[in-house]
């Protein structure tokens, strides 16, 4: 009876391509070929006599036998870093590329500046930032590690908190000084606001313009908060920002200081990679920043800080 060989190095590939489910992704991570990762996949089969793929025109998808086949191969995966930690004479190897999903504003106005602090804790990992997050899906694995609103209610997932964090109703000065400050939140229904396109809005935490007066309608609609901040630091309307986002501009003024909301940020990834080197490794930085920087998601920089639980404001639970 034949034996059937293949090597970790064929795993890699497999892996890849399972996650990913594109060849030119599994080659951006492999830093190689999209036709070396093809070849690499077939030969696999042909190795296993078994089908590990069906082919389609959006890529490649897992067949019954190939879902099996992963489990296998991240154990195998698992095993393999910490073999290497232990030669190296090390703790856990932390290399090789993860791909995290989070909020835009989360990646662009907290995450992205502490890149570099990333980079100087773990050189040899690489980090792929998705925020278009409605569309990644860690049942399919196309991201390792997301930041959600709103974490899964069931499914194979690790999920940890990561921290609280405030919003507020804030206006240009220029928007004030033109309009009038609103003193109560009937006043606000006399204001241009700005806000998220209702049925584009891909996480209950972030609709929650209902939560500050029922009857708002927003005179401006972006899918983005980026632009969202633009408008409203130009003088176009009201907006609800998050803390960490607003006291980074100095011509922005909070408006109704006892409106305040409260929402979650959560860390998720599937449970087969929680005990991944990498991943442990990423989720020990987002940890450690958070933790660092709190004082930015819970104080506006204008008041002090709350106690949570305390002070007048609405609270809305994203879990």
């Amino acid at each position: 009876m034949s034996k059937t060989h293949f090597t970790w190095d064929d795993l890699q590939f497999f892996l890849a391509v399972a996650r990913s489910g594109q060849l030119s992704t599994a080659a951006r991570k492999l830093r190689t070929s999209h036709a070396t990762v093809s070849r690499r996949i077939d030969r696999l089969e042909f190795t296993l006599k078994v089908k590990l793929f069906e082919r389609n025109p959006r890529g490649y998808v897992l067949t019954p036998i190939g879902q099996r086949f992963v489990e296998t191969a991240e154990k195998v995966e698992q095993e393999t870093e910490r073999l290497e930690a232990e030669l190296a004479g090390q703790g856990p190897a932390q290399q090789g590329v993860v791909r995290i999903s989070a909020p835009e504003g989360f990646s662009n106005f907290f995450l992205a500046a502490r890149f570099g602090e990333l980079s100087a804790r773990y050189p040899n990992l690489a980090l792929e930032l998705v925020t278009i997050q409605q569309i990644m899906a860690l049942s399919r694995k196309e991201a390792d590690l997301a930041v959600v609103l709103d974490p899964p209610k069931a499914g194979p997932y690790h999920v940890e908190k990561l921290t609280d964090y405030a919003l507020q109703i804030y206006a240009s000065q220029s928007y004030l000084n033109r309009r009038g400050t609103p003193e109560s939140r009937e006043e606000l229904l006399n204001h241009q606001f700005i806000g998220y396109i209702q049925d584009m809005i891909f996480a209950p935490g972030l609709d929650y313009l209902g939560d500050i007066h029922p009857r708002i309608q927003p005179s401006l609609q972006s899918s983005s908060i980026f632009a969202q901040l633009t408008a409203t630091r130009n003088g176009l309307g009201v907006c609800v920002l998050p803390f960490f986002i607003a006291r980074q501009y100095s011509e922005l003024q909070p408006v109704l200081s006892d409106v305040k909301l409260d929402r979650h940020y959560w860390l998720v990834c599937h449970q087969d990679l929680v005990q991944s080197s990498r991943i442990r490794a990423i989720i020990g930085f987002l940890r450690d920043i958070v933790a660092k920087d709190q004082n930015q998601f819970l104080s506006n920089g204008v008041d002090e800080p709350r106690a949570k639980g305390r002070g007048r404001h609405t609270t809305v639970s994203s879990g």
